[in-house]
């Protein structure tokens, strides 16, 4: 049976690394930090459990309850005072990983966790400027994660947020130089999810890059449909990138079956690259039917030949064996294509498998008008002649969500 999958297009404290442009903690919890009600210092303690304004139904169980452990992480069925994180999956301890590591803050400028809420739609535990073991304040993080509601969609379905404003620091100073580890564990010893750089000095790197945009750095998001990560079910299930490039692509890493269909969604605005980074060369490609898209759409060899044109709605084979990648263009600029929407343009794919579930890593690299040229195959170079009147409309994108037949 084929089945159909949509993807939306994130030693001891001796390590310094600081974003940019980090993104704000959200706040207006109350408080005297504003990040709601704090924990009095400690190391390794808790507090709970803390009722939820709503109720999540997470990988199959629901809670209206958690645990703030100070050491950068919710549960849900126990406090936890584990300082030095263990790898996902961790069996019988289901819990929500900002940044697990050994969180100090008994020293005097350190800063505390925090709990609290800006609304009856979600809730926030912030960890402000928090040390590391042992009493140290020479180096400070600053993460917070936040849980919306959204029964909007269906009964416990909510999202998951990291906010990133500074790491500094990766582990204390009796881990045994083990980084942080940060993402999210059902504890059913299935389902679970890995930030990149947990168990590096990368780690830091989570307030520099971002799994939403190249414009939002120390963003990550998470969508938990029906009891479990998006599946890719459908549009309203999309997968999220596993992060974006530093060259603005957006890279999917996933498993995938034979005959399986695989759509994601890339943020594009007048087309995007395909590129296998590992795994079996693409057999197909279905593409949306946009509103206002007369035209097909263009594909290319990675190498700039022409494969061929194809309508939104139609599958495109590649022929036997497949290929490594492609470039798709042809996308009317006129619809003018949010590159922050993520189900502005959703494409199913298929893969040469032949034996059993494979490991899938591919990059796709959106391709706007706007942003001081785009390389094109030959071919195409003459279309773009026509399009230097559209330029001040791409400025102010609208969403346009894709249609199937």
């Amino acid at each position: 049976m084929r089945k159909s999958i949509w993807m939306a297009i994130a030693m001891a404290g001796t390590l310094v690394a600081t974003s940019a442009s980090a993104i704000e903690l959200r706040a207006a919890m109350g408080g005297d930090a504003g990040y709601g009600e704090g924990l009095a210092r400690n190391d390794d303690g808790s507090a709970g459990p803390l009722p939820m304004p709503f109720s999540i139904n997470f990988f199959g169980q629901t809670y209206d309850h958690f645990y703030l452990n100070n050491n950068g992480n919710i549960t849900f069925t126990s406090s936890l005072g584990s300082y030095t994180p263990v790898s996902f999956p961790v069996t019988n301890q289901p819990m929500i990983a900002p940044f697990w590591a050994d969180v100090d803050t008994r020293c005097d400028t350190c800063g505390l966790a925090y709990s609290g809420s800006a609304g009856p739609n979600q809730f926030s535990v912030t960890w402000h400027d928090v040390g590391y073991y042992s009493q140290h304040s020479d180096l400070t993080n600053d993460f917070q994660l936040t849980i919306f509601d959204r029964s909007d969609t269906g009964e416990g379905n909510f999202d998951i947020e990291f906010r990133y404003n500074r790491l500094q620091w990766t582990t204390g100073d009796v881990s045994g130089g083990v980084p942080a580890q940060a993402g999210y564990d059902a504890g059913d010893g299935e389902n679970y999810f890995k930030l990149p750089g947990s168990f590096t000095e990368d780690v830091v790197k989570l307030a520099d890059t971002s799994n939403v945009s190249g414009e939002t750095p120390g963003l990550w998001f998470f969508n938990i449909r029906n009891g479990a990560l998006a599946d890719g079910a459908t549009p309203e299930t999309a997968l999220v990138p596993t992060v974006v490039t530093d060259s603005g692509g957006y890279q999917f890493d996933f498993m995938v079956a034979e005959n399986q269909r695989i759509f994601i969604d890339p943020l594009v605005a007048i087309g995007y690259d395909y590129e296998l980074l590992s795994g079996p060369n693409i057999l197909s490609a279905l593409f949306p039917i946009l509103s206002g898209q007369s035209d097909p759409y263009l594909l290319y060899a990675l190498n700039g030949d022409f494969l061929g044109s194809v309508f939104g709605g139609n599958v495109f084979n590649f022929g036997a064996g497949g290929v490594s990648g492609f470039r798709l263009r042809g996308i009317d600029p006129d619809i003018a294509l949010d590159p922050n929407y993520s189900q502005a343009f959703v494409t199913g794919l298929t893969f040469a498998v032949a034996n059993g579930p494979t490991q899938i890593s591919i990059l796709q690299t959106p391709v706007t008008f706007d942003t001081g040229g785009v390389p094109e195959p030959a071919t195409w170079t003459m279309l773009i002649l026509g399009f230097g009147a559209v330029g001040a409309a791409l400025r102010s994108r609208r969403r346009t969500a894709a249609a199937w037949a």
